[in-house]
């Protein structure tokens, strides 16, 4: 007979202890088997509550560790209604409210201008001024006429599946990486401003927004030369994308050789020489003078985060050195202590790479000995080193929005600010985006707000770059709890 068996047989009211051992109440083998039944009981009584407590702890421990299948589902079932509802949300959008006229016009101008056989940058122009984005822009949009016969409704409905493709890139990013708690994807699908961005304005930021995310969603399943090839596509098609180009550099470096890292880059350059091909061969100096003008000046009136600046201040080569100044500093600053810190730091991670070198050939094909990057730390990396970007960003227009919306949830909650305050700092950061003309108070607010998250960031703990730590660690947890 068991323990367990045993205890269940004894009836502690029918028998006491004493009475066990009565030879008038049973005979020895009676007793000594009631007797290791009472004895079992007891074991039991005592260590249930331990075993209670121990069964507890695996169960919650189980159910809040990111991966758990029970939780791996509810944030995608929860993302596929939320593609479903968005959807819904867009078609209602295209039907009912009217759309803005801003650049459409512009842009099948100088896609008109290009068709006819153009190729000289400075000639290219249309109603709000001259081209000022590269070839990829031309290609993406000439297609977009063709497809839509320059009509504004059908081109429509072709950016609103856009949106639903790049919210739907956007989410896998989020599910993969494990950040968020699955209601808090709800976010991404609130904006007002970016869904006016997106189907009743038409802007070639959604574009390459989308082809950004794609190569985000590459690169996070260690597709990197393939990522890379669509990273540039995004590039040429407007060149806000390069704000990315630093963290991935630098993710580069820690999952790939040198070799890879050259071929990569050759990879990215090719795509740039073989869009602008047509306008390198005719008018090279005009065509990169255009399409690659780092020093444009904004107008003041339109600047949605530096309105509070005066106007003289705002366009003065000063400011923009000194937001460069910032942004390079802010850039290092994140690189050496938070995105290399358990690699010692960016120095010595450099150091570490090359120190036992002993040939040009070893020293170009050679990999770190970790390479393989978790999901969260490269879109961590990624995200936040376009916000530092944002943040130091002279002059951001409405449509620049979409540069960084779908980032914020997961910003929000690599901080280790109460939910609450993350809630009011992404609705105070929409609320600033839809004050239109923007003012003084607006821009300050929203510079403001930019600097909470940012120190936010900063004075989180940096997460643990390479696949496999993450599990380790919670198993430790585990048993400390256990």
């Amino acid at each position: 007979m068991g323990c367990n068996e045993a205890a269940s047989a004894y009836k502690p009211n029918a028998l006491s202890r004493k009475q066990l051992y009565h030879p008038a109440t049973c005979s020895p083998a009676d007793q000594n088997r009631l007797a290791a039944a009472w004895i079992c009981r007891r074991a039991v009584a005592a260590l249930s509550p331990a075993v209670m407590a121990r069964t507890r702890l695996v169960k919650e421990s189980s159910a809040s560790t990111p991966g758990h299948p029970e939780d791996r589902r509810r944030p995608l079932y929860f993302a596929a209604f939320l593609l479903l509802a968005d959807a819904a949300l867009v078609a209602l959008i295209i039907a009912f409210v009217p759309y803005t006229k801003i650049d459409w016009d512009a842009y099948m101008s100088q896609v008109d201008t290009f068709r006819e056989g153009e190729r000289d940058y400075t000639k290219i122009e249309g109603d709000t001024g001259p081209l000022v984005y590269p070839a990829g822009f031309l290609y993406v949009y000439s297609a977009i006429k063709f497809l839509t016969a320059g009509q504004v409704f059908p081109a429509q409905i072709l950016f609103g599946v856009l949106y639903i493709v790049n919210l739907g890139l956007v989410l896998l990013l989020y599910v993969k990486s494990e950040v968020l708690p699955w209601w808090a994807l709800g976010l991404l699908c609130l904006s007002k401003r970016v869904h006016s961005i997106f189907v009743l304005r038409l802007f070639n930021d959604c574009v390459a927004m989308t082809l950004l995310h794609a190569a985000m969603v590459l690169i996070v399943y260690h597709k990197w030369y393939l990522g890379l090839i669509i990273f540039s596509g995004a590039v040429s098609v407007k060149m806000n994308v390069l704000l990315f180009a630093p963290s991935l550099f630098l993710l580069m470096l820690k999952a790939m050789s040198i070799k890879g890292v050259f071929v990569a880059l050759l990879g990215a350059a090719g795509v740039q020489v073989l869009l602008g091909m047509p306008f390198l061969l005719s008018y090279p100096v005009e065509y990169i003078a255009r399409a690659f003008n780092l020093g444009r000046v904004f107008i003041h009136f339109w600047s949605v985060n530096f309105k509070f600046v005066p106007e003289k201040l705002f366009v003065s080569k000063e400011l923009a050195v000194t937001l460069l100044f910032f942004h390079l500093t802010a850039l290092m600053v994140f690189a050496h202590y938070k995105w290399f810190k358990h690699e010692g730091g960016l120095l010595h991670f450099m150091q570490s790479r090359f120190k036992d070198v002993t040939s040009i050939q070893e020293l170009i094909s050679c990999k770190p000995v970790l390479s393989n990057l978790s999901k969260e730390h490269i879109v961590t990396v990624m995200f936040v080193g376009n916000f530092i970007g944002i943040v130091c960003a002279r002059s951001l227009h409405y449509q620049f929005y979409s540069w960084y919306f779908y980032s914020l949830p997961f910003l929000l909650w690599r901080t280790q600010f109460p939910t609450v305050v993350r809630i009011i700092l992404f609705v105070g950061v929409e609320l600033c985006w839809n004050v239109y003309p923007s003012t003084a108070y607006s821009s300050l607010l929203l510079f403001f707000l930019h600097i909470c998250i940012l120190f936010g960031l900063w004075s989180s703990p940096a997460e643990y770059p390479y696949v496999g730590k993450k599990d380790k660690t919670n198993s430790k947890k585990l048993g400390k709890t256990m």
